[in-house]
C-alpha cells in the first residue's frame, strides 16, 4: 500500500479562526480605534496583553506580552479593557452560523472551531460561504483552513491570514508537509523546534526520514504523533459539545439548618441562580428536583414533572418550595440544591448535502 493511500481521504474538515477576535470586536464597537494599534488588556505595570490588533502586531505586540513591554514597542498603542461577555455574545452568534451547516462543530475557544462537513460536495465553498456570512452578520473577518483532518486544517487556516483561506486536498497533502518547516507543525513548540533543528530535522521531509523508534527515543510519546502527522494521518474526530441532560445548582451551608423557613430563603436564591444558568444555555425543563443532604450525610431527592417547560425564577421557586414541604425534614440540613431535567434540547436536525445558496458546478473543489 502506498503512503498516499494510508490517510483518510473521505473526511472534509474546516478550521475557522477569527482574525484578532477580541481586538477586532473592540475596533468594530469603537470606530475611532479602527486602523490603529490596539491591545485588549495589558494596561498598568502588571497588565498582560490578551489580544492585539494586526496594526499592533506590526510593532511586535503579541498576546501574553507584558503591557509595559508592549507600550515600549508601540508608544501609540491603545489599551482597551477586556469585555468577555461581549466576546461570548458574538461568539454565540458565530457558532449559530456554523450550526446552519453541520451539527459536527467542535469549539476550541471563543474564536475558533473545527467543523466536519464531509457530507458536502465542496468544503472549500462551504468555508467561503461561512466566512461571508460571519462578515455580513458581525462585521468581523475569519480565516479558514480546509483539509482531510483537524491537524492539516489548523495549519492551513494560518496560511492566508487575515481574511483568507487555504485548501489542502488529498493529492497535495504529502508534498505540502514535506516542504513545511517543522516549526509550523501544530504541537511543535519553541523547545521542540530547537531540539529538532539540533537533530538535523528542519522540514517535514527531514522528519519523515526518521524512524518511529528514533522519534520515540528522542521525543517520547510525542514521537509517534510526529511520525503519523507528517504522513498526513490524524484520525481525531470532530467532537461536538455534549448536550446536558440536566442543569442544577446547590449550596453547602456553613452551619446546618433545621427550619423550612430558613431553607425557603436559600431556595429562592438558588432559583435565581438556576434561572441565570438556564437562560445562558437557552434551556428550560419539565422536571424539577430538590436535593437535600442532611447533617448525617444522607441524601434525599424529591422530584416533580409537569407538562410545560420551566425556566423562570418565580416558578422554579414555587415548585421547589412545594417539594420542600412535601415531607417533613428528617434531620438538620447541610446542603440543598435544585435542578432541572427533561430539558428542551433537540437532536441535531438532518442537514442537506448542499446548502441552497451554494452554486452547483460540474466539477467542485475539495
Amino acid at each position: 500500500m502506498s503512503e498516499e493511500a494510508v490517510f483518510d481521504e473521505g473526511r472534509k474538515i474546516i478550521h475557522i479562526d477569527m482574525d484578532a477576535f477580541f481586538a477586532a470586536v473592540e475596533q468594530r464597537d469603537h470606530p475611532e480605534w479602527r486602523g490603529k494599534p490596539l491591545a485588549v488588556g495589558g494596561g498598568g505595570p502588571r497588565g498582560v496583553v490578551a489580544a492585539a490588533s494586526y496594526e499592533a502586531r506590526k510593532f511586535g505586540v503579541r498576546s501574553a506580552m507584558n503591557g509595559r513591554v508592549a507600550q515600549e514597542l508601540c508608544p501609540q498603542l491603545i489599551f482597551a479593557n477586556a469585555r468577555f461577555e461581549r466576546y461570548k455574545e458574538i461568539s454565540k452568534k458565530i457558532r449559530s452560523i456554523f450550526l446552519e451547516y453541520t451539527s459536527l462543530v467542535e469549539p476550541l475557544s471563543l474564536d475558533e472551531a473545527y467543523l466536519d462537513v464531509s457530507e458536502y460536495p465542496s468544503a472549500t465553498l462551504v468555508a467561503q460561504e461561512i466566512r461571508a456570512k460571519i462578515n455580513e452578520q458581525t462585521g468581523l473577518t475569519a480565516s479558514a483552513g480546509i483539509s482531510i483532518n483537524k491537524f492539516l486544517a489548523k495549519i492551513a487556516s494560518d496560511w492566508n491570514k487575515p481574511n483568507g483561506q487555504k485548501t489542502l486536498p488529498p493529492n497535495e497533502v504529502l508534498p505540502f508537509l514535506e516542504q513545511l518547516d517543522v516549526k509550523k507543525f501544530h504541537g511543535i513548540g519553541k523547545k521542540t523546534k530547537l531540539k529538532m533543528y539540533h537533530l538535523g530535522i528542519y522540514t517535514g521531509k527531514d522528519l519523515k526520514l526518521k524512524s518511529l523508534d528514533f522519534l520515540k527515543e528522542h521525543f517520547g510519546k510525542a514521537g509517534a504523533y510526529y511520525y503519523t502527522v507528517v504522513r498526513g494521518i490524524h484520525n481525531s474526530p470532530v467532537k461536538p459539545q455534549r448536550v446536558p441532560k440536566s442543569l442544577g445548582i446547590e449550596r453547602t451551608f456553613t452551619s446546618n439548618l433545621s427550619s423550612e423557613i430558613f431553607l425557603e430563603e436559600k431556595i429562592k436564591e438558588l432559583s435565581e441562580g438556576l434561572e441565570r444558568r438556564l437562560q445562558k444555555s437557552s434551556l428550560a425543563g419539565k422536571t424539577i428536583t430538590l436535593k437535600i443532604k442532611y447533617s448525617d450525610f444522607t441524601i434525599q431527592t424529591r422530584s416533580k414533572t409537569g407538562s410545560l417547560y420551566l425556566s423562570s425564577k418565580e416558578i422554579l421557586y414555587e415548585q421547589a418550595k412545594a417539594l420542600l414541604y412535601q415531607n417533613k425534614l428528617e434531620n438538620s440540613v447541610r446542603l440543598i440544591g435544585i435542578s432541572m431535567s427533561n430539558l428542551n434540547t433537540l437532536k441535531p436536525k438532518s442537514l442537506p448535502l448542499k446548502n441552497k445558496n451554494l452554486n452547483p458546478q460540474l466539477s467542485l473543489p475539495f
